[in-house]
């Protein structure tokens, strides 16, 4: 149990750390944008392919219980359309940016530290929570929502394309929004923030705590990106079953 606490609660105290020194050193916003290209420009490729074979395998699976129940796959369009926008756009967005964002975070992050720069950083006068923490974590915060837009479009656009082209039936049914309201913005607008916020703090804790070699920096890498996936995991069960329990 006390692992676990570890395990989700590091982030949490790396988060207030990074608050504390930002409200007291600023952040630095050169930096921050920097970043933000790091997270967000060199993962937009790999979210959208990956999310576009996500959204093919959907329809696939959507027209295979269409033949088994309900004989017509344009039926399930618009509950497939709310549960990609509410449930799995954001979700595996983040995962796929953590995949790679996470890991690089974590590398460079481990990767200083054991190379004493982060010593070298405070030796200076600089601050490693003000100074490398909070402007990754401004770029997960502002990047990984733009990614969860970007990576549910190319979703339902395959969606579209492989119900059209692979099974003959009228594609723009997975484009119906007429399940999808406000609260379905609102969770799936939460999970994304939440994740982006989550995805750079996991990959500090991992990279700032590593010592010794390049051991050290493989296993930091490891850890980073398991945590940074599980914990969007986490996120997105723990907004689902609030919006369950309100009923929104």
């Amino acid at each position: 149990m006390s692992a676990v606490l570890s395990f989700f609660g590091a982030p949490a105290v790396m988060l207030a750390r990074t608050v504390r020194a930002s409200l007291r050193d600023g952040v630095p916003w050169r930096e921050s944008l920097a970043q933000l290209h790091e997270l967000g420009g060199r993962s937009v490729w790999l979210v959208m392919s990956g999310m576009a074979f996500f959204g093919a395998v959907l329809v696939t699976i959507a027209n295979s219980q269409a033949t088994r129940f309900v004989g017509n796959v344009a039926v399930l369009g618009p509950a497939y359309f709310e549960l990609l926008i509410r449930e799995l756009g954001p979700v595996m967005s983040a995962m796929l940016t953590a995949s790679r964002a996470g890991a690089s975070h974590a590398a460079e992050l481990s990767t200083m530290s054991v190379n004493e720069q982060v010593e070298a950083l405070e030796m200076s006068a600089g601050d490693p929570y003000a100074d490398l923490v909070a402007p990754r974590v401004v770029a997960g915060v502002l990047g990984v929502p733009l990614l969860s837009v970007l990576g549910t479009v190319a979703a339902t656009l395959s969606a579209v394309a492989v119900a059209g082209y692979a099974f003959g039936v009228d594609g723009r049914a997975f484009m119906d929004p007429r399940y999808v309201d406000g609260w379905d913005l609102l969770a799936a607008g939460l999970k994304a923030v939440g994740c982006g916020l989550y995805i750079p703090l996991a990959a500090a804790v991992a990279g700032l705590k590593a010592r010794g070699g390049a051991e050290a920096v493989g296993e930091a890498t490891t850890a980073g990106v398991v945590a940074a996936s599980l914990g969007c995991l986490l996120i997105d069960f723990t907004v689902s079953l609030a919006f369950q329990l309100l009923r929104l």
